[in-house]
């Protein structure tokens, strides 16, 4: 764990280690290491197993699911294959049957 380089609170870089949680020494701020190396580090993305997933893998739908504004249904197995990982609620971007989807990755497990 890396330590970091300035305070979130008061941006001062007297920063103290603890076993769970940095501190500020000049103004009290604590903070859990957990969050820091969650913004300095990239985005973990995580298959319904628990995989992590990557730009341009192979994913599997693992259910059925209803598309919005459509009679339409994505059939559980389909594939989606070159995915790209995307900010936001629905982070997979794809194609599934040459149409373009977002997909939360709760839905998807790596092929």
């Amino acid at each position: 764990m890396t330590k970091p380089d300035a305070c979130p609170a008061c941006t001062l870089e007297d920063i103290l280690e603890h076993p769970s949680h940095w501190e500020c020494s000049t103004c009290g701020h604590e903070w859990p290491k957990e969050a820091a190396a969650e913004e300095s580090g990239a985005r973990v993305v995580k298959d319904a197993n628990g995989n992590v997933l990557a730009d341009g893998d192979t994913v599997v739908l693992i259910k059925d699911l209803k598309l919005r504004g459509s009679s339409g249904v994505l059939k559980q197995g389909a594939k989606a294959k070159g995915i790209r990982l995307v900010d936001g609620d629905h982070e997979i971007d794809c194609r599934i049957d040459g149409v373009a989807m977002a997909l939360k990755a709760c839905f998807v497990k790596k092929a």
